[in-house]
C-alpha cells in the first residue's frame, strides 16, 4: 500500500538539479583548480566545434562572446556555481572557452578600502 507523499520529492523544483547532475555526468566538481568564481572566460574564436549541445553550455558559449567572470555567468545562465565551473572547465578542455586568472591586487590597497567603508558604517 502507499501512502500519497511517498512520492514527494519527484516535484518540479528537483527536475532541473537531476538534470544538471545528468549533464555533468554526476560531477558536482571541477578538477581545474584555476577556476573560481572571479576568473574570466571569453570565447576563444577558435574554429572549435561545440561538441556538447546541452541548453546549458549552448547559454555559456553565447555569453561568453564578451569576458564574463565565472559568477556573472552562474547568475546569467542561473545555475548553481559550483555547476557553472564545472560546465565552463568542459567547455575550457574543449578549446571553446579561453580562462584568465583574476588581476592580482596589492593586500594593502584592500585593506585600505575595507577600513574606509567600516568607518562610513560606524559614522551612519
Amino acid at each position: 500500500m502507499s501512502h500519497p507523499d511517498d512520492e514527494a520529492w519527484f516535484d518540479e523544483e528537483a527536475g532541473p538539479l537531476v538534470r544538471l547532475y545528468a549533464v555533468t555526468r554526476g560531477r558536482g566538481r571541477t578538477s581545474r583548480a584555476e577556476l573560481n568564481m572571479l576568473t574570466r572566460v571569453v570565447d576563444s574564436r577558435m574554429p572549435v566545434r561545440v561538441r556538447r549541445t546541452e541548453p546549458e553550455y549552448v547559454a555559456i558559449v553565447e555569453l561568453c562572446r564578451t569576458p564574463q567572470s565565472i559568477a556573472e555567468v552562474s547568475a546569467q545562465v542561473r545555475l548553481p556555481l559550483a555547476m557553472t565551473k564545472v560546465l565552463v572547465g568542459d567547455l575550457v578542455e574543449d578549446g571553446k572557452l579561453v580562462a584568465r586568472a583574476p588581476a592580482a591586487t596589492e593586500a594593502g590597497a584592500d585593506v585600505v578600502l575595507l577600513q574606509a567603508i567600516l568607518n562610513g558604517i560606524r559614522s551612519l
